[in-house]
């Protein structure tokens, strides 16, 4: 099937802004039920949503009660947090370093770059690019008023689709993930130090993976978009121009990775909505996006501190926040302060400790609490402490709205 340019967008993203509807009308439309999140887990992706909203005008400043400004920043500095590949000399969490500097050499391509997804050191692919494209959208939609944030924002979304650019780069054949999630969760290193198998995995025309392929390709034209409208016209084409090969490719070639490379994604990410299911407006995740905005706007100051603990959720903001997060890197000491080789057991007395992390992974946002509102600060439980790129992402254009409407 061929597109042109503008019908390309619209068919591949026209799910998507659901999520930036904020200023089409004076009111905000949030769900009945205040209570907080169910667990973000990565086998269980969605939010659900009670049915019928509630509209609060956005004039009576009820909802604006925090400094967005600084925990947009915060959300946008946690991507280098995750960072894999050569640093660049920007970097501002400088306890990191360079890592996996070989992923994809065996296989004779170049898959260094893109973002670990989580507290492990794995890439990959299909929440990855969920992250890029909600990260893009919310450039989109608010870049214009992210102020000296923007170039943070616009770096955080490159690093992305550089990688992915890499990625789709063969000619049938879309990288899916790099590393082998079993011998990395079998470990707690640091991603300077990884020894673990960096096995990638492809999905391909005998062997598809239509929604990995599909979300890349979103992903990509988002970027494309992004970028067109802040001044790389040169950089947007060529991600345009990808994003529809990897579309076709997609389409063309119809099959669920979840099936292709079997254990590499699964039980990990497996795609629980499948690629030919439409989903339901009362989902939220990183593989349902049709929910958008009516999730992430009721929980937002929640996240904040506006909750029972008076907790922020998101590490950096605030007074009160989670000092044992479920991430290698920041829960082992860095390079700079160790630069020996801790190996792959070596992290286990760190990882058991009860002492705060080491190394502040400024802006993460956590799983978060308890259905009855209760959080315990334990990095031991995955569920509860560990941060995600897709739970950051689509906070950061939402955060960018609300620190330019707070004032009003």
């Amino acid at each position: 099937m061929a597109f042109s340019n503008t019908d390309f967008h619209v068919n591949l993203i026209k799910n998507y802004p659901l999520i930036f509807l904020l200023d089409n009308e004076n009111f905000l439309k949030l769900p009945t039920d205040h209570s907080p999140s169910q667990k973000h887990t990565h086998t269980q992706s969605t939010l659900q949503l009670q049915e019928s909203p509630t509209c609060i005008d956005k004039k009576a400043n009820k909802l604006f009660l925090h400094d967005y400004g600084d925990a947009l920043s915060k959300s946008i500095l946690f991507f280098e947090g995750q960072r894999s590949g050569k640093l660049p000399s920007t970097q501002r969490l400088t306890w990191r370093k360079d890592s996996a500097l070989g992923d994809g050499f065996d296989k004779g391509v170049d898959l260094t770059g893109g973002y670990y997804d989580a507290g492990d050191n794995i890439k990959f692919n299909f929440p990855m690019a969920f992250s890029t494209t909600m990260l893009a959208w919310g450039v989109l939609e608010y870049g214009k008023t992210m102020g000296p944030e923007l170039p943070n924002a616009l770096a955080a979304v490159r690093w992305s689709t550089d990688y992915f650019l890499k990625a789709t780069a063969t000619h049938g054949v879309v990288f899916a993930q790099v590393g082998d999630p079993i011998g990395d969760h079998n470990c707690w290193q640091r991603p300077e130090d990884m020894d673990t198998p960096r096995t990638v995995y492809a999905v391909t025309e005998n062997a598809p993976g239509s929604e990995v392929a599909a979300e890349m390709a979103a992903a990509l034209a988002a970027a494309s978009l992004v970028f067109k409208a802040f001044g790389d016209r040169m950089y947007s084409k060529v991600l345009l121009q990808r994003a529809s090969k990897v579309f076709e490719f997609a389409d063309k070639f119809r099959g669920s990775y979840n099936d292709s490379i079997g254990p590499g994604a699964c039980p990990f990410y497996c795609d629980i909505s499948g690629y030919q299911i439409e989903g339901s407006m009362s989902e939220f995740g990183w593989d349902s996006k049709h929910a958008g905005i009516n999730v992430l706007v009721s929980k937002v100051n929640y996240i904040l501190g506006d909750n029972p603990l008076s907790m922020s959720y998101m590490v950096g903001y605030g007074k009160k926040f989670p000092q044992r997060v479920h991430h290698r890197a920041s829960s082992l000491p860095s390079i700079d302060e160790h630069p020996q080789h801790i190996e792959c057991k070596g992290g286990t007395p760190y990882f058991l400790s009860g002492n705060p992390n080491p190394n502040l992974l400024m802006g993460a946002v956590v799983g978060g609490p308890d259905i009855d509102d209760s959080y315990k600060d334990d990095r031991v439980d995955a569920t509860t402490s560990e941060p995600t790129t897709y739970i950051n992402a689509p906070l950061v254009g939402l955060l960018a709205y609300f620190k330019a409407h707070s004032s009003r």
